[in-house]
């Protein structure tokens, strides 16, 4: 359970990390597509949000070829995508300045979908948990991997008050998708 601490709504931020890519010959790193496996995992990520009861308000996606192809197949599992905003600064981007990003997004916002990279993401999740439940700290430390969702849950009044520590890791899932014939990939 979260404490309610500060005052407004609660709110959730889905950290989803891209699906695998693949390491095409020549091809720059920003334009690197999804492997078959990333193909797979991205639309069970996007199922996974949907069991979960996680789908967001808004998703902001890094503008990398990966991370737009993860956002694109996981979305189409949901009836109606919200927005989508895809902002350069979010490729590469360090935990700090991915919490810059964050802190930007509208007050009504209450669930925020964050599509990115590692180990960025990583450190965000780790950064803004206070807290975990079922040792779900302990499953991001030990490894973030590719299709990765946390859910950090805290109460503010806007996404500007977000700050370390404040939030409870209620969730880490590891989505897989399944390869033909039926085993899991």
């Amino acid at each position: 359970m979260i404490a309610r601490m500060g005052a407004g709504p609660l709110r959730r931020l889905v950290v989803l990390r891209h699906a695998k890519s693949a390491w095409p010959a020549g091809v720059p790193d920003h334009e690197r597509p999804l492997a078959p496996r990333g193909r797979r995992d991205a639309p069970a990520a996007g199922r996974a949000l949907a069991e979960a009861d996680c789908l967001p308000d808004l998703a902001l996606c890094s503008t990398a070829v990966r991370a737009r192809q993860t956002w694109e197949l996981a979305s189409a599992q949901w009836g109606t995508p919200p927005p989508v905003r895809r902002d350069a600064r979010l490729y590469a981007a360090e935990a700090a300045d991915l919490l810059d990003v964050v802190r930007e997004v509208s007050p009504e916002v209450e669930t925020l979908l964050l599509i990115g990279h590692n180990p960025g993401l990583e450190d965000l999740v780790l950064e803004l948990a206070g807290d975990g439940l079922d040792d779900a700290l302990d499953e991001v430390r030990e490894k973030f991997p590719t299709s990765a969702i946390a859910v950090l849950a805290w109460y503010g009044t806007t996404w500007r008050t977000l700050a370390p520590g404040a939030a409870l890791l209620t969730s880490m899932i590891v989505p897989r998708g399944r390869k033909k014939g039926g085993a899991k990939g």
